[in-house]
């Protein structure tokens, strides 16, 4: 007979879990794994386990303990986990894990003006691409906002172009916004004068030569339209 539990035991049995987090993790950086890895840190400490193994916390998931060790020297990386140092009343010293810098970033002001600013491009990229970003490719996105600076309209046209291109993928994305940096172009303006650029001398290189698709509807961007 399976055993029965009363409401009681079934509110006991849970862990606090900010809505802020499952609401805002992606503009954090996170992936899905590594946001699981999260809440089972918030569950050992409910346990008063506060510097569990990565064995103890792989236990729980299906990564193995060499994965779920990467994934916390990742999380201490990106500035979302820290490890602390404490002495008991014997003075004895011990390690505990804190993730007060992962509050500190989700209840920041600074999270708010990224999710405005930053928050269209995931949806974009969606349409575009027809089906939800994969974790892989929503680190790469934020990968160019963070890490390379890039400014959210400049990954818009980059995007842009490469539906013009035909080649809707992230690999030949990244290979235009590495272009362009190169290339010293900072600006949607600048971009688009260069795509217009390379378009013209491709149109006159091809002038009798069948078009393969008409991607008359992407030039707008080309036009000044965002």
């Amino acid at each position: 007979m399976s055993k029965s539990y009363s409401i009681q035991q079934v509110l006991f049995d849970q862990i606090p879990i900010p809505v802020e987090l499952l609401k805002h993790y992606r503009f954090l950086g996170l992936t899905e794994v590594e946001t699981m890895v999260i809440l089972q840190l918030f569950n050992f400490l409910k346990q008063n386990n506060d510097f569990p193994t990565p064995n103890e916390i792989a236990n729980h998931m299906s990564i193995d303990e060499k994965q779920c060790a990467q994934i916390l020297r990742k999380l201490i990386q990106k500035n979302l986990l820290t490890i602390e140092q404490k002495e008991n009343e014997q003075h004895i010293l011990s390690e505990s894990y804190s993730l007060q810098p992962l509050f500190d970033q989700l209840y920041s002001k600074e999270l708010e003006e990224k999710e405005s600013s930053d928050g269209t491009i995931f949806i974009l990229f969606e349409q575009e691409f027809g089906r939800p970003l994969s974790p892989f490719e929503i680190e790469m996105i934020n990968g160019w906002l963070d890490e390379d600076q890039i400014e959210p309209a400049l990954i818009k046209a980059g995007l842009r172009e490469s539906v013009l291109m035909g080649k809707l993928n992230f690999k030949y994305i990244d290979r235009i916004l590495r272009e362009w940096k190169k290339k010293g172009i900072h600006t949607v303006d600048q971009a688009r004068k260069q795509s217009r650029n390379y378009h013209s001398q491709q149109t006159k290189k091809q002038e009798n030569a069948p078009k393969k698709s008409d991607t008359s509807i992407y030039y707008n961007w080309l036009e000044g339209e965002d």
